[in-house]
């Protein structure tokens, strides 16, 4: 395979291959692929998540992806087993384009930290 360098070039790898494994045909947005690492690291496994909860695991999965950033840093876990964080350093005023690279940025650290790309 040949080494992928840009962004976008990682960014379309990722969402082929975990569309691929969790969609069925439908092309997972960034929104689908913070959930999917929500779930992940609550670590269980539930037929269907409320309203709530799937807001708590996207919660869950923000604060994991900017971890390494310095701004979350995880607290505990919970009577139910779901982990919190607490706000390290609140996250500056980014225009929304920024917020994407940011947010791509991350997700791709996680997959590559997981080993997912090899």
């Amino acid at each position: 395979m040949p080494k992928i360098i840009t962004l976008k070039e990682k960014w379309d790898l990722l969402v082929n291959k975990l569309t691929n494994q969790f969609a069925d045909g439908d092309e997972l947005n960034m929104d689908g692929i913070i959930y999917l690492i929500g779930v992940q690291e609550l670590g269980q496994s539930h037929p269907e998540f409320k309203k709530d909860d799937k807001v708590n695991l996207m919660h869950i999965a923000i604060c994991k992806l900017l971890e390494p950033y310095g701004y979350y840093e995880f607290d505990y876990f919970d009577d139910d087993s779901w982990p919190h964080y607490k706000t390290i350093t609140e996250l500056p005023n980014l225009k929304p384009g920024e917020q994407t690279v940011l947010m791509k940025e991350a997700i791709i650290t996680y997959f590559e930290a997981l080993n997912y790309f090899d």
